[in-house]
């Protein structure tokens, strides 16, 4: 395999042509790059390299197949943009594969997403309601962004309930303070039914360590609650404030 300096002028001389390739992409289907630079940089620096080693710009997401030119054409190698990134992965998804290769609406939402979760991480300023919206639309989140959350609650930004499914001798002896409900996982089917009016509302769940609520909120949504997080990995890593008893 051919060894690429990344410092070289062939390189550097390639990876030029390399951007400019991007931005026609982009104009030619409408397309935007991810607001990550890390993401665009390192899919730009991949598809240089593999222009260079192969005489294309295969995705470099996946393996090359195929020693020959003839062998990678029979094997249906991806070339960028390649076509299940045009048909099926933007138009589903908002972006590529790789990532490079976003949709508008996909690269604004990201931004707001990745803003939101950089505030929370620093605790260098409150999450705007935008943000704190973004949090609540996010699969799983962690201990700082739950408790940036909570403080944007407090201010009614946002509003969500956030629901403890250990046991009742585990709440007593921590729970963090916020907590609107107990479901205890061994009486989920039988608790949950209390909460029934919360379907269309944002559900935040925690347990220990994450493992208990993770099935949890996969039963609710079975059930039809639309909007349910997981703290991830639990208390057991969360940094704000905690109190012990009822």
């Amino acid at each position: 395999m051919q060894q690429i300096d990344i410092n070289s002028d062939e390189f550097q001389a390639e990876l030029e042509k390399t951007w400019q390739f991007v931005e026609k992409v982009n104009t030619q289907f409408g397309f935007v790059q991810n607001p990550n630079d890390e993401v665009n940089e390192g899919v730009a620096m991949g598809l240089a390299r593999n222009r260079l080693i192969y005489g294309k710009r295969f995705c470099p997401c996946f393996m090359v197949i195929g020693e020959t030119k003839e062998e990678q054409k029979a094997a249906d190698n991806r070339i960028c943009p390649c076509k299940p990134a045009l048909e099926k992965e933007i138009p589903e998804d908002g972006l590529c594969h790789c990532g490079i290769f976003c949709t508008p609406e996909y690269a604004a939402s990201q931004q707001i997403k990745d803003e939101a979760e950089e505030v929370a991480h620093t605790h260098s300023q409150g999450l705007t309601k935008g943000q704190a919206q973004a949090l609540l639309n996010e699969a799983q989140l962690d201990g700082d962004e739950l408790e940036a959350l909570l403080e944007a609650r407090s201010l009614k930004m946002v509003d969500f309930t956030l629901m403890d499914v250990r046991e009742y001798m585990e709440y007593q002896m921590e729970h963090i303070v916020g907590t609107d409900a107990l479901v205890p996982t061994s009486q989920f089917y039988a608790k949950i039914e209390e909460h029934s009016d919360k379907k269309h509302t944002p559900i935040i769940v925690y347990c220990f360590t994450g493992s208990r609520s993770f099935q949890v909120q996969h039963a609710m949504k079975s059930l039809g609650f639309e909007h349910v997080c997981n703290l991830r990995p639990g208390i057991i890593a969360y940094n704000g404030a905690t109190a012990r008893g009822e």
